[in-house]
């Protein structure tokens, strides 16, 4: 399957660090290498980059290793496909416009007989599940908002909701941001954790790369960086439960709930312990 990044920070700050490390699982110390994107934000504003080609071979990503994008909210993907075929159009991460905003999501994960009925206003481009959940997500926040925009606690509260729904189908790690904050959700594997002062040396795991942290930053800094598998061998990753959903904003979690995904499961695992089919409600 995939693998996430995500950056949601106090100040504008460059992901490339992070990137660096995380870009080397696209062919060199992992497999991720059927394609790439990452999505800054800037105000409403978004820079959008995919390719196809892995985040190793691709000049596009080896142009944002190299040059400091400063965002607050940033989502990167190295994609290892599992459903759709490797195009552009396949690429994660997806972007819709909602409420005025672009809304920008990567999943890592893989659903089974999840065949959603969508409204006209959002349809799928690719043919991956990714991008299916992401419409169906876009549409149950329409469905219970209209056209106002909720504060991002109401979109929490929401994605609480709707999130266990899709996590019955099999395998749901998410990023998703529409630049204020960022939410992520993990039924298997999401790691996650703040830099702020005092800052210290970092050594990157896929990489012979470190930084000290305290010579780039100053006191207002602080940035949360959210990943499938740690990028740093010398800092304290924090592990999602089963099932977990954050809220990010200003570089810290400011909201923390976990779905009913343990439950999930182990009706997954023994199917005789499920209590109501939820594809009927789609």
């Amino acid at each position: 399957m995939c693998q996430l990044l995500g950056m949601n920070c106090a100040t504008p700050t460059d992901i490339t660090f992070s990137f660096r490390g995380f870009s080397q699982r696209a062919g060199i110390t992992s497999d991720h290498s059927d394609g790439f994107g990452i999505a800054f934000f800037e105000d409403k504003g978004c820079r959008l980059f995919i390719d196809n080609q892995s985040a190793v071979d691709s000049p596009i990503a080896e142009f944002v290793r190299n040059y400091p994008i400063k965002s607050r909210n940033v989502i990167a993907h190295i994609r290892k496909a599992t459903q759709g075929k490797v195009t552009l159009e396949n690429s994660h991460p997806f972007s819709r416009e909602l409420w005025g905003r672009k809304w920008i999501f990567a999943h890592n994960g893989d659903l089974h007989d999840f065949a959603p009925t969508l409204s006209e206003r959002f349809t799928p481009i690719g043919n991956t599940d990714s991008e299916l959940a992401f419409c169906y997500v876009l549409d149950q926040l329409v469905k219970r908002f209209g056209y106002v925009e909720p504060k991002l606690e109401q979109v929490f509260e929401a994605l609480e909701e709707i999130s266990p729904q899709i996590a019955e189908h099999g395998t749901f790690n998410f990023c998703f941001s529409n630049g204020q904050a960022l939410f992520s959700y993990a039924t298997t594997k999401l790691h996650w954790l703040v830099r702020e002062p005092p800052f210290q040396h970092a050594r990157l795991i896929d990489i012979d790369v470190e930084v000290d942290f305290s010579q780039e930053t100053c006191e207002h800094d602080r940035v949360a960086v959210i990943t499938t598998d740690p990028l740093t061998h010398n800092e304290q990753w924090h592990a999602f439960s089963p099932g977990e959903l954050i809220l990010f904003k200003d570089g810290q979690p400011i909201l923390t709930a976990k779905t009913e995904v343990q439950r999930l499961l182990r009706e997954q695992a023994d199917p005789s312990l499920k209590r109501i089919t939820r594809a009927d409600q789609y």
